[in-house]
């Protein structure tokens, strides 16, 4: 009941936080559709994920911190579960149309597969992605019974080997989170 209530409040603090503007109109969106909390296995918070709508799409935006120096793997994993130290519980990367693994993979891809997440020597990153589809299409797979979570892994993905890129373990993880 808490969550549900105070939701649009805390993503606003969030966002604030983060250094973003609590307007979204600075993204050129509309106000967020979900968002996450993003965690290391330590349970430190490591930075937000935020989920708007473009045009008739869906817009991830992914504000990290606290991470290793150099290229992540990003992924919209299937299950909303982020249980420490491995977040295996997320499963495997969002993939209702049964594609392959790369968004360089000439057969297609993975909803879920993102491009790499590039961090700076300060430890934070920024990752901004349409995704592939449209809103009404894509919803009902990112807010089905099980949810869907952002994992950020240890190493960059090679956007072509199937079924995960080679992108390491999974370091950061948080469970998106529909508005309102």
């Amino acid at each position: 009941m808490f969550k549900k209530r105070f939701a649009p409040y805390t993503l606003g603090l969030l966002l604030l936080a983060a250094g973003a503007s609590a307007d979204p109109s600075h993204h050129g969106a509309s106000p967020p559709v979900a968002s996450a909390i993003l965690h290391a296995a330590d349970g430190s918070p490591a930075g937000t994920a935020t989920l708007l709508v473009r045009g008739k799409g869906l817009e991830l935006h992914l504000d990290a911190r606290g991470l290793p120096e150099g290229e992540h793997g990003a992924h919209i994993h299937a299950v909303g579960s982020c249980e420490a130290p491995g977040f295996a519980s997320a499963g495997s990367h969002l993939n209702p149309f049964g594609k392959v693994h790369g968004m360089m993979n000439p057969q297609g891809h993975h909803l879920g597969d993102l491009p790499n997440l590039v961090v700076g020597p300060d430890g934070t990153g920024t990752l901004t992605v349409q995704l592939e589809g449209k809103q009404a299409e894509i919803e009902p797979f990112l807010f089905d019974s099980d949810g869907a979570a952002i994992v950020i892994h240890a190493t960059a993905d090679d956007l072509r080997s199937d079924p995960s890129g080679n992108s390491g373990s999974r370091l950061v993880c948080g469970v998106l989170e529909k508005a309102g």
